[in-house]
């Protein structure tokens, strides 16, 4: 994985993709103690930044190959990356979701014409699952995070965040990224690398289910005890990726955790002085950014809102607090 990836990504998805704002507000400032730069990518299509990974993957196939069909696994972001791009290109999807998913990122997998197979995350193995159905249908297996083409289409958001930081005059700060199995992670982090080294990013998770944070600590790759329980289901993962790992593990900085409370009161902050909508998994970073101001350095601080898609009694029950 180097910059060229993430170019080339950047290419295919040229037109395709949404430019998100960088958006900010004083009044995040002010609850953080420093300048919060915040980049929407709930305003993606599909509703998170996975639609980027997922047009740069199946975009790069082999006509052919294409042409069969692909299959994926996803809580739902992924999923309705892959079936809108899948759609667009004119090819069925096959998406692997956990029988736990919220209802409107189920819903909204099956409006975009793919066809949906429940799992249990805690009983079955998901990996083991997709790999025997593209077996036995002959289709294209794109992985959530672990898989080069849809870490350098996740990287074209790095690219955006580098441009959109300088124009904004912030060229040394923390980037907190809301983190699963590293994808968007390690594609921000290769491309602020070769675009904006001042930038540093860093891994934001759900507390107890924070796999990344303690990987990067130790040096090795460490497992979640459990794969279920928490509200931020879009990035509850098992562990970081073989493929995200090592980029994490050289160019990130220390992660970061917080509540499921803190989480619902970021997205609550997003909606009241950004005006945007986050889901609990997409409102870490944020989270990490307005109440963990003790764990950041610097005047500034950018972090990624990286999904909008979350059931209204959530998204109410975050209002409410």
């Amino acid at each position: 994985m180097d910059i060229t990836r993430i170019e080339a990504a950047a290419t295919r998805l040229a037109g395709h993709a949404r430019r998100t704002p960088l958006l900010s507000s004083p009044f995040l400032d002010e609850i953080a103690g420093r300048r919060v730069l915040v980049k929407a990518e709930c305003l993606q299509h599909t509703g998170s930044f996975k639609f980027r990974g997922g047009w740069s993957a199946i975009s790069a196939l082999d006509p052919e190959i294409r042409a069969r069909g692909v299959i994926a696994f996803s809580s739902g972001n992924h999923a309705q990356g892959i079936a809108a791009a899948a759609r667009a290109h004119g090819i069925p999807a096959v998406i692997i979701m956990p029988s736990d998913a919220p209802a409107a990122k189920v819903a909204g997998t099956k409006g975009l014409g793919a066809e949906v197979v429940p799992y249990d995350r805690a009983t079955e193995d998901r990996d083991a699952l997709g790999a025997k159905l593209a077996a036995e249908r002959g289709l294209t297996l794109i992985k959530p995070f672990d898989e080069p083409l849809v870490i350098a289409g996740q990287g074209t958001c790095g690219l955006e965040i580098a441009e959109q930081a300088a124009e904004a005059g912030v060229t040394e700060a923390d980037v907190i990224v809301c983190c699963g199995g590293g994808g968007l992670t390690s594609g921000i982090a290769l491309a602020l690398e070769a675009k904006a080294p001042g930038l540093r990013v860093r891994p934001a998770e759900p507390e107890g289910f924070d796999d990344v944070r303690r990987s990067l600590a130790s040096g090795a790759i460490e497992r979640n005890a459990q794969l279920s329980g928490n509200i931020c289901d879009a990035i509850i993962t098992p562990q970081p990726g073989n493929l995200t790992f090592p980029i994490m593990h050289r160019l990130c900085g220390p992660g970061l955790a917080v509540t499921e409370e803190e989480a619902l009161r970021a997205m609550q902050a997003a909606f009241r002085h950004l005006k945007i909508v986050a889901e609990p998994g997409g409102a870490v970073a944020l989270a990490s950014a307005l109440f963990r101001p003790d764990e950041i350095a610097g005047d500034a601080v950018i972090c990624t809102v990286s999904g909008g898609n979350v059931d209204p009694a959530v998204f109410a029950r975050a209002l409410t607090m």
